[in-house]
């Protein structure tokens, strides 16, 4: 599997967004999906779907440098890449995404806030700090088990 960026994850959801019934995505949206994305990926193959980190911050787990690159669009929906290339998401990586689109992405940004805020990953890390890759990979492990994926 070619290495993604957090970046090539959000384009993926936000390429996936149906504008026509009104979907969209915001900064604080794509970052839980971007989050639920790696949680589950690490669960699933124990490797990251991506390299960046991701932060304990107030309204739950961030990616730094995602979160900068989006902030001028505020609460606002963020548009899709006009240069998306599909070619570099392996099948096993689309199946992924595609999941925690479909279950994650109908609920609205403060409800995945809300969702995380009550997740060991986000409850056990110091504000301000990286997220284990380990605390995620463990707790979504759980989720699996569960049945909370489907």
């Amino acid at each position: 599997m070619a290495a993604l960026t957090a970046q090539d994850v959000a384009d993926y959801f936000l390429v996936s967004v149906n504008e026509e019934i009104g979907d969209n995505l915001s900064n604080l949206k794509l970052q839980k999906l971007v989050y639920y994305a790696q949680g589950f990926n690490l669960a699933l193959h124990d490797v990251p779907l991506f390299d960046e980190s991701i932060q304990a911050w107030t309204h739950g787990p961030v990616v730094p440098a995602l979160y900068h690159h989006y902030k001028a669009q505020g609460a606002g929906a963020i548009s899709p890449p006009e240069d998306f290339d599909d070619s570099k998401y392996d099948e096993g990586t689309r199946e992924i995404l595609d999941e925690v689109f479909k279950v994650y992405g109908q609920y609205s940004a403060w409800k995945l806030a809300d969702m995380t805020h009550i997740e060991p990953p986000w409850t056990e890390t110091s504000p301000g700090q990286s997220i284990s890759r380990s605390a995620m990979r463990d707790y979504f492990r759980t989720m699996l088990v569960n049945g909370e994926d489907s």
